[in-house]
């Protein structure tokens, strides 16, 4: 702000108030002056004036900083107080208000106390504007120009802090939404994250699993082959011991058979020595008979015309033959036959039933069949999955969709058709057998009924053979149980492989025990089984290898509850079966015999067979696919379809 000097001319004394003829005034100066002027006048008074001054006089920068009073000087001469019109112009030129002239002579100023006429007067007046000069008017319009301006600065300020604020509001609102979806964002990262960690677990788990039983299956195999080395070893040693005896049995046998051709020498010549004496009596009949024989020749034509008596005689001696030549061809107990004939008219009449319902019905029920038995495959030697497919199973024997009748029809075909799969478990298949029979028992004699037919041995009953009765080896296989593939018969060994799997599904199922469940075909069963088979059957292959199949699937269960019952019918078995099977000379026979033995011999009985005892869940089925596991139980050593 440009200094500005204002000379001022007046006389010396104004009302008592000295003032220099020509003063240097300071802009300090005068405002203490004015100070002091504005305090005489507040004690020369009353009453208070309202324009009295409390505060000096500040003034203050555009930026509302206090300034200093020194830069500005103000100079008044007489001559601008000779032409009011030039003085007017002169301040508008300089930024100035019209004022009017700075005069206290109007003023009384008195120190008395008296009263007087015009006091009334002067209190009214002091409330009324007290009239002010160019510099008080000046000052004034400054001021009032600086507090407009503060205002406005204020309120622009204001402004631009509100705008500013507005700005930072948004910026915050922004930068707090940038902030969420940041957050978000690494909430789902973290989420995929914790999600791709928990498969990698899952999988590293299941990866450690796999191994443990690849190496279980691995140690197992190694005990097996262990095994199967310890037993061809023992095997070894048994034919050693078993050739030694031969050859002490066929020397004993050769000096036997000398003695023999020594004493039928003898009873030969004894022979002849009778025949010369027979025959010299039989020459003199003869003569005899000669002599009578015209009194007799009527008799003969009598028999040779023959009659109804001699018809009927020779009928029934050819029935009473021909029952004798049944009779020795099919060697069972009649029980057993008779229950063999009721469960498999139970099974005709159900397939008859169902040939009716299938006839009068265009629905197709293949798919049912299917689904049973795909459920049958899936059984494993596991707890929850043998309760799941018995479940399941009965689901679908409920199921109003298919008739019942069909549903345990094919339930019994596949149940049985499943034995010859090379991933079947006897024991897990038998608790399935239990568990669904337990709600259908009519189920129970059609499931026997497919065995039997699968299975004469399951009876049990034996074919022989005989030139009379069959016309080749290849119709007595058929009628025994031999599979036909294109005109082909099967095997001896696959036969007896099947032969194998159809008896240990049936002791596994007789020896079956399950909490809350009834087995109608239980252990008693399995007894009566074994007692018949012992008392009705031949020694021979086919008896051999049904008979330790059984043995090794409920000899352990029948040893628990018979005991000392069940050694009689082993030393039974040691006694007459088995020399009845080495006195056949049959190489053949060995290898069976020999397991029939060293079942008897090592006690085998005493031995829960593997696999009997169902295994729990572990703990990767709820990660791995049931399909990929098997239960290490017994599984037959050849594959077929």
């Amino acid at each position: 702000m440009e200094a500005v000097k204002l000379e001022i001319r007046r006389p010396q004394i104004v009302n008592g108030i000295g003032l220099e003829p020509d003063p240097d005034w300071s802009f300090k100066s005068l405002l203490s002056e004015l100070d002091s002027l504005e305090k005489k006048l507040n004690l020369s008074s009353s009453v208070s004036l309202p324009f009295a001054k409390t505060k000096s006089r500040e003034i203050y920068g555009e930026k509302g900083t206090k300034r200093s009073s020194n830069a500005f000087v103000m100079r008044v001469s007489d001559e601008e107080f000779e032409d009011s019109e030039g003085e007017n112009e002169e301040v508008r030129d300089r930024g100035l208000v019209k004022a009017a002239r700075f005069n206290c002579n109007e003023f009384y100023f008195s120190s008395s106390d008296d009263d007087s006429d015009d006091q009334p007067c002067l209190d009214v007046q002091t409330y009324l504007m007290n009239e002010v000069g160019l510099v008080e008017s000046a000052l004034y319009e400054l001021t009032h120009e600086h507090q407009l301006g503060v205002k406005e600065e204020i309120r622009n300020t204001v402004s631009a802090l509100e705008t500013d604020l507005m700005n930072e509001s948004e910026k915050s609102s922004s930068a707090h939404t940038k902030v969420e979806k940041y957050r978000e964002a690494r909430r789902e990262v973290e989420r995929k994250f914790d999600v791709q960690y928990q498969r990698r677990v899952a999988e590293g788990l299941d990866n450690h699993l796999t191994a443990v039983q690849r190496d279980h299956e691995l140690k197992s195999q190694i005990e097996e082959r262990k095994i199967r080395s310890d037993a061809a070893h023992e095997e070894a040693k048994r034919r050693e011991k078993a050739l030694q005896e031969e050859r002490l049995r066929q020397e004993k046998a050769k000096a036997e058979a000398e003695l023999q051709a020594k004493l039928k020498a003898e009873e030969a010549n004894r022979a002849a020595l009778e025949a010369e004496r027979i025959a010299a009596k039989e020459a003199a009949e003869k003569e005899a008979a000669k002599a009578s024989k015209a009194n007799t020749s009527e008799v003969p034509q009598t028999e040779a015309s023959g009659g109804p008596n001699a018809t009927s005689s020779r009928v029934e001696n050819d029935k009473t033959n021909k029952s004798e030549l049944a009779g020795n061809m099919l060697r069972a107990a009649e029980s057993a036959l008779k229950l063999e004939r009721e469960r498999l008219q139970k099974l005709k009449e159900l397939e008859e039933i169902n040939q009716s319902l299938r006839s009068s019905s265009n629905q197709n029920f293949d798919s049912t069949g299917r689904l049973i038995g795909r459920l049958i495959r899936q059984i494993s030697g596991n707890k929850d999955k043998v309760s799941t497919q018995a479940s399941e199973l009965v689901k679908i024997f409920n199921n109003p969709r298919c008739p019942q009748t069909i549903s345990i029809a094919y339930f019994a075909q596949k149940v049985v058709s499943n034995c010859e799969s090379p991933s079947h478990s006897a024991f897990a298949c038998a608790h399935v057998i239990v568990l669904v029979t337990s709600q259908f028992p009519q189920a129970m004699d059609l499931v026997l009924a497919e065995i039997h037919r699968a299975c004469i041995y399951t009876v049990p009953k034996h074919i022989s053979y005989t030139k009379s009765a069959f016309e080749s080896k290849e119709a007595y296989w058929k009628v025994i149980g031999y599979k036909e593939d294109d005109g082909k018969i099967e095997s001896t060994t696959d036969y007896l492989v099947r032969l194998d799997s159809y008896m240990k599904l049936y002791g596994a199922l007789v020896q079956t025990e399950v909490a809350g469940c009834q087995n109608v075909h239980g252990l008693k069963e399995g007894w009566a089984w074994l007692a018949r088979f012992l008392n009705a059957l031949p020694a021979n292959m086919y008896t051999a290898v049904a008979l330790y199949a059984f043995l090794q699937m409920a000899g352990f269960a029948l040893f628990r509850k018979y005991r000392s019952q069940f050694m009689k019918m082993l030393n039974f078995i040691s006694e007459n079966f088995l020399n009845a099977l080495r006195s056949q000379d049959d190489p053949d026979l060995r290898p069976i015999t020999s397991k029939i033995q060293c079942y008897l011999e090592d006690k085998l009985f005493l031995q829960e067979p593997e696999g009997r005892t169902l295994q729990s869940s572990l703990l990767s089925n709820n990660m791995a696919p049931e399909s990929d596991y098997h239960g290490p139980y017994h599984q037959q050593s050849r594959h077929f379809y």
